[in-house]
């Protein structure tokens, strides 16, 4: 295993590390929160951490044994369920981002009328819809024997490895990742584009607002004003850098994987093993940044965060104090004998 490899390998290792401790915490928060739970997009939230969990429990495993061993890592039954799950979990993935977008859509333009239009019936109903959407290609391609290890990536996907069926299998990967990738991000610039206005709509009213006051308080200490006048900039910007990385984190992790396997598709342009196994790892990385893009960064889940946190330091410090409490009452025992 060259240094390339064993990069690879180590980069698969943090992601791995690092959403099967986030998502588990953010799993933790909705078992831990009532309020959150009550809420509608609390489902699409708990259907991508369970995507996001299974995928780093049995894809990414898998991938870093095929990075390991340069091989297939597993039988030809178990990658083919492999890249069964890795088909649909993608799927799954990117179109609970895009039911998300489309849930803070309705918070923000009907705002009066959100809880009528986004009831736990509805988003149960979206999330039915998004399973019943993902499982139609992995279902479709285990028909059609496309399942299996790719040496490519590394990984079970999506291949096909027979000449004859070639343009078929490209017919098939197009409307795929047309369907997939394409539609959710659609979805995506579609409602995060309508949010961003009602934002600025709402962040030109609160300046007009604001600026009258200044004018009439003349008395104002300087350092106030500029507080104001610094909190009007970061309130413009604030709406911006949210929807940036909601749009950004989808293109970075996923676009990469989705023009690699349309670009090799066509025989002319070479790709490099290592650029296939870092693509799909940079697909893998979404499973890492969802918690905190979606969730941990709330200031609901901080807060839920903090309680469990609290709870468990409590619960230790119980434990610690009676355990000196029984040594202090067995010290004492035998003097009073």
């Amino acid at each position: 295993m060259n240094s390339w490899d064993a990069g690879l390998a180590g980069l698969l290792v943090g992601t791995m590390g690092v959403s099967l401790l986030s998502n588990a915490l953010v799993l933790l928060c909705l078992l831990h929160s009532a309020d959150i739970r009550r809420q509608a997009p609390a489902l699409f939230t708990l259907n991508l951490t369970c995507g996001n969990l299974l995928c780093t429990v049995v894809n990414m495993p898998l991938t870093l044994a095929g990075v390991v061993a340069q091989r297939q890592p597993a039988s030809d039954r178990l990658c083919r369920l492999a890249a069964f799950l890795d088909t649909f979990l993608a799927t799954n993935s990117m179109l609970s981002m895009a039911a998300l977008s489309i849930d803070r859509w309705v918070a923000v333009v009907f705002p009066l009328s959100y809880r009528a239009k986004m009831r736990l019936r509805d988003a149960a109903l979206m999330v039915a819809y998004t399973w019943l959407h993902a499982l139609t290609f992995p279902a479709a391609a285990l028909a059609l024997s496309w399942l299996g290890f790719h040496q490519l990536y590394a990984s079970c996907t999506l291949c096909s490895r027979r000449p004859d069926e070639r343009l078929r299998f490209a017919v098939f990967t197009g409307a795929f990742h047309a369907l997939s990738f394409l539609l959710s991000f659609v979805v995506l610039c579609c409602t995060y584009f309508k949010v961003l206005k009602v934002a600025r709509f709402h962040c030109k009213r609160i300046d007009v607002i604001t600026m009258q006051t200044l004018v009439l308080l003349v008395d104002i200490h300087p350092s106030v004003r500029e507080r104001c006048l610094e909190e009007q900039k970061r309130r413009r910007q604030r709406a911006t850098k949210k929807i940036s990385t909601f749009v950004g984190t989808f293109l970075v992790c996923f676009a990469p994987y989705v023009i690699t396997r349309l670009l090799e598709l066509s025989s002319a342009v070479p790709i490099s093993s290592h650029w296939g196994v870092l693509s799909k790892c940079l697909a893998y990385s979404k499973a890492a940044s969802d918690p905190f893009v979606y969730s941990l960064l709330r200031h609901q889940y901080r807060q839920s965060c903090k309680e469990i946190l609290n709870r468990v330091l409590h619960r230790r410090s119980l434990r610690s104090s009676g355990l000196s409490g029984d040594s202090h009452s067995q010290n004492i025992l035998p003097v009073s004998e």
